[in-house]
């Protein structure tokens, strides 16, 4: 049996010189290394008492969803501004260059429920630490927030320092 990290494309080089880009459509584009990514981080979970999955735009769907159809949990996404057609709420937040907002949907998290935060690749911790301040805007409790892929050398776990961190593969550069 293959090990996920087997399933990762590597490209050298990408978006700019110096950058060893990670792209997970390989893993998505092959049944085994898709299941075994969802079965991954649903071991991950295997211990956690939670209620709703909160994918993160974009490829965090491919991801979150999987995950809550297997084990049965509700899917809230987290997305861009402008995406979704209801009352939000929304925070912004600092990328590499420039910012981002993302929005829940006002309904989309009760008070009191238990959220796990999903998506494919944790670098800066920005969108995930945005994710989770709406989540808690909202009156859920935050009790994890797992990743496909972590970049160690970007330090997104420090970002994310109040939440309980796992990713499925961790690669020590950026």
């Amino acid at each position: 049996m293959k090990k996920l990290e087997e399933y990762v494309r590597c490209i050298p080089d990408f978006p700019e010189p110096g950058i060893m880009f990670r792209d997970v459509t390989t893993i998505l584009e092959d049944p085994d290394g898709y299941r075994l990514s969802i079965d991954s981080l649903a071991e991950l979970l295997k211990d956690v008492d939670f209620d709703v999955v909160v994918g993160c735009e974009a490829r965090g769907f491919f991801f979150g969803g999987a995950l809550a159809y297997n084990l049965h949990k509700s899917l809230v996404p987290a997305r861009k501004k402008g995406k979704l057609p209801c009352e939000t709420v929304e925070v912004t937040y600092d990328l590499e260059y420039g910012s981002a907002t993302i929005e829940l949907h006002k309904d989309s998290i009760k008070p009191g429920q238990k959220v796990i935060v999903v998506d494919d690749l944790l670098a800066t911790g920005g969108t995930a630490e945005a994710t989770c301040r709406l989540v808690e805007a909202l009156g859920g409790e935050v009790v994890k927030v797992v990743f496909v892929m972590e970049l160690k050398g970007l330090n997104g776990r420090e970002k994310l320092g109040k939440y309980d961190v796992a990713s499925v593969i961790a690669y020590e550069g950026k």
